[in-house]
């Protein structure tokens, strides 16, 4: 059994990022299995080396220890470019050059046969076959990837809604359209890529995170499948969430785990915290 924590440097982890830490690494410790960390630092405008080495700091203060080197997303930027180039070459993927206002605008017209509007219009889909230029973004043709693959896709969920799933290609149509796979403004892969691929790039076989990925896991599912990739379990649990009932952010500092730290809490009290 090999599990992953892979956070974002874009500030202070907090107790719903230990309750997922924690949660990876004793059923990696239950089945004599390898907990890894794994750093996605694809955002650059926001990520801050300073969030990272508190990152291992609160970790390791858990009792979490891991394999080095860490694997960082910022060092992997060829191999989402082959990825990307590759899907390209398939009829599966093109650049877009729209803007968040192109988008909108081309939303408020008129769209006949379009039977949801709050998607994506396919106004680039005409470039299928160029690669991206500067300021392109790359999308996923949905519909051709899909076609390209033998249905049903299945999956095992084990957390919340636990049991064999089925990917339901008309559902991914409709809710999720063609996908950014590489965004404009960092030239990098997105979270839904860049997290299948490196999921498979460390035998990743459980993947433990939060019930708000839940419905991502059939974009993960039909990535898998179109790049030959193997399947992992899946576990969603429940979010740790405020005495308000609000999900906790990162910006909620007040239940950073640094400063539970800080003020003299044990690892122990942070397991009692979110019901360990």
């Amino acid at each position: 059994m090999r599990t992953r924590f892979a956070p974002s440097p874009t500030g202070l982890l907090h107790l719903g990022h230990a309750y997922s830490a924690l949660l990876a690494w004793d059923r990696a410790q239950a089945e004599g299995g390898v907990f890894l960390l794994r750093i996605e630092d694809n955002d650059t405008q926001r990520c801050r080396p300073e969030y990272e080495a508190v990152c291992h700091e609160d970790l390791r203060w858990l009792g979490l220890s891991w394999p080095e080197p860490v694997m960082r997303l910022s060092d992997r930027r060829e191999t989402y470019q082959a990825v990307i180039h590759d899907l390209i070459n398939r009829g599966l993927a093109y650049p877009c050059a729209c803007t968040r206002r192109d988008i909108q605008e081309a939303l408020s017209a008129p769209q006949e046969g379009v039977s949801a509007p709050h998607l994506y219009p396919g106004t680039c889909r005409h470039r299928k076959g160029e690669y991206p230029q500067e300021g392109d973004a790359v999308r996923l043709d949905m519909a051709a990837a899909l076609g390209s693959i033998q249905h049903p896709l299945t999956w095992e969920e084990t957390g919340l809604g636990a049991g064999q799933h089925v990917l339901d290609p008309a559902r991914l149509l409709q809710d999720h359209g063609d996908i950014v796979l590489m965004r404009k403004d960092i030239g990098t892969a997105a979270y839904h890529l860049s997290v299948v691929v490196d999921d498979a790039e460390q035998g990743i076989t459980d993947v433990i995170r939060g019930a708000d990925l839940a419905e991502a896991t059939m974009l993960h599912r039909l990535l898998q499948a179109v790049l030959e990739l193997p399947t992992p379990r899946y576990h969603h649990h429940r979010l740790i969430r405020d005495e308000n009932g609000k999900r906790l952010a990162k910006r909620d500092d007040a239940r950073a785990i640094s400063l539970y730290r800080h003020e003299g809490a044990s690892p122990a009290e942070i397991r009692a915290m979110v019901g360990l």
